[in-house]
């Protein structure tokens, strides 16, 4: 399916669903198989609401109807959780190694690259355009808080670590607009610098936005290898 169309049948389930009378429908039909004439008394709606609801649910493809075994006047609905998954982005292409760069490499591309092993089991780095000479402390701090190993002494420069065929990401803004000649980040995480404010509370706050992106990131990729 090329872009365009997956974007429309998207477009086409998202609007099916913008109605809370369908999305209800959608809902009373999770668990188990109704029919239009169960949902109206389980809803408490209209036949004729009911009917004119599953008709646009059945013409985006979420659910179908199927003749009673028993009584053949009667016509059962089913939903197509397959047609759900159109609602999901799609998935990154096949994913190797995954390097996080920030300015320094002493703090967020640490954390998120630590995270990323853990979360993934994958093969990750961490680099910086300026890196420091040593990990922040506070870093290290909020990482054995959170049961992360990273080595104090292991920052390197970005030229030295992201080699063809990364998905590199930048978890700073100065790093997203620095890189733009050959070593150029595919994504983008907007994480606040928790050095500049120098508190446990900064580090623990880009910990935990660290922390979601990666989650919200790690099952949209498919990993060509495991460390």
């Amino acid at each position: 399916m090329d872009v365009e169309s997956s974007l429309a049948e998207r477009a086409r389930v998202h609007a099916a669903l913008g109605d809370p009378a369908r999305l209800a429908i959608v809902d009373a039909l999770t668990l188990g198989d109704a029919s239009p004439g169960e949902i109206a008394h389980n809803l408490d709606m209209p036949t004729n609401l009911v009917a004119h609801h599953v008709k646009v649910l059945a013409e985006a493809g979420l659910v179908v109807r199927s003749r009673s075994e028993g009584d053949r006047r009667r016509t059962y609905l089913r939903l197509r959780p397959e047609a759900l998954s159109a609602l999901t982005p799609p998935s990154l292409a096949e994913v190797g190694r995954v390097v996080f760069v920030c300015t320094h490499n002493s703090a967020r591309s640490q954390l998120a690259a630590a995270l990323w092993r853990r979360r993934t089991n994958g093969d990750s780095a961490s680099a910086g355009t300026k890196p420091a000479a040593r990990v922040h402390p506070r870093a290290l701090a909020v990482a054995h808080r959170h049961d992360l190993h990273l080595d104090a002494a292991a920052t390197a420069h970005v030229d030295d670590v992201v080699r063809a065929g990364d998905l590199v990401i930048a978890v700073c803004d100065n790093a997203h607009e620095e890189l733009t000649g050959p070593v150029r980040p595919r994504l983008h995480w907007s994480v606040p610098d928790p050095v500049r404010v120098g508190s446990d509370a900064a580090f623990e706050a880009a910990y935990a936005d660290l922390a979601d992106r990666v989650d919200r990131l790690a099952p949209t990729t498919s990993l060509r290898g495991t460390r």
